[in-house]
């Protein structure tokens, strides 16, 4: 049953026609009816109780009408990238960094509360499968993509800082079903478990900023979310009950050289000039 206190609150998600906008919008509807629904493209299924505006991040006119009168928003919109490379520059630049500027400056000016912000694993993809990190190491993106999320995380911090917003970054690891492959085994979070990361954010009274990692109960985990777990995250999923699945698939990639050493994967080896011996693992 939906909180009464949720059933006028009006929550945005951007990027709301998106991979994870589709998964997890049918797990919020039910808890926040008055959601408003934001993409350059109209979400399918839109359900009678869902408000969509379009709007593109890059035009800050259109930013701040879909913010206006917003108690909080969920930031999924952006440049998305294709599983064996990175998106160009330009595009990055437009969606990922401008846009999520617009973003937060249109949630500032129009006093919204909250914004949790869909951060990425390949902000520290360039970390080694071999060491375990927490949410407060030192950025090291495996790519332009990954460049972008970071510099949200950073956005973020400022606006929760210096204007009070309370703003959670979530690195999200790989949302879906199931996992895709071996490296994924280790990243990948269900829709359930996103969706519950998101409610964290959305209602945790003590959260000004905080990074949190995108992942359910992985027993092979290169991270360390005892901070979300502090919060009363209590992750369902588990990727173990999916490992011969993501074993057969992993079967058919092949191995990589560069990505299979480091945590971001193909993201690390795409356009690669450098020398893994060297570069890697630190």
């Amino acid at each position: 049953m939906a909180d009464p206190h949720n059933a006028t609150r009006r929550i945005l998600i951007t990027g709301a026609a998106g991979d994870i906008g589709s998964m997890i919008r049918p797990l919020l509807a039910p808890l926040y009816p008055a959601l408003v629904l934001s993409d350059r493209l109209t979400p399918r299924n839109l359900l009678a109780s869902e408000t969509f505006i379009a709007a593109d991040l890059t035009r800050p006119d259109e930013v701040a009408a879909a913010v206006r009168g917003a108690d909080s928003v969920i930031h999924l919109g952006g440049c998305s990238v294709g599983r064996q490379g990175d998106a160009p520059w330009d595009a990055i630049l437009q969606t990922n960094i401008v846009g999520c500027y617009n973003l937060f400056e249109a949630a500032r000016q129009a006093d919204v509360r909250r914004v949790i912000f869909a951060s990425s694993n390949h902000a520290v993809g360039f970390y080694p499968r071999t060491r375990r990190i927490g949410p407060d190491v030192t950025v090291r993106p495996d790519g332009r993509y990954g460049l972008s999320k970071a510099f949200g995380e950073a956005l973020g911090a400022l606006y929760a800082d210096k204007h009070g917003m309370s703003v959670t970054c979530l690195r999200i690891g790989n949302v879906g079903p199931r996992p895709l492959d071996v490296r994924r085994l280790s990243i990948w979070i269900s829709p359930e478990d996103i969706a519950q990361l998101i409610r964290i954010g959305l209602e945790h009274p003590a959260i000004r900023f905080e990074i949190l990692y995108g992942a359910s109960d992985n027993a092979a985990s290169w991270w360390d979310n005892s901070r979300a777990y502090q919060l009363g995250y209590r992750p369902v999923g588990k990727a173990e009950d999916h490992r011969k699945h993501a074993e057969a698939e992993q079967a058919k990639i092949g191995p990589d050289p560069v990505g299979d050493v480091f945590q971001g994967g193909t993201f690390t080896s795409a356009e690669f000039t450098n020398d893994v011996k060297r570069a890697g693992p630190k």
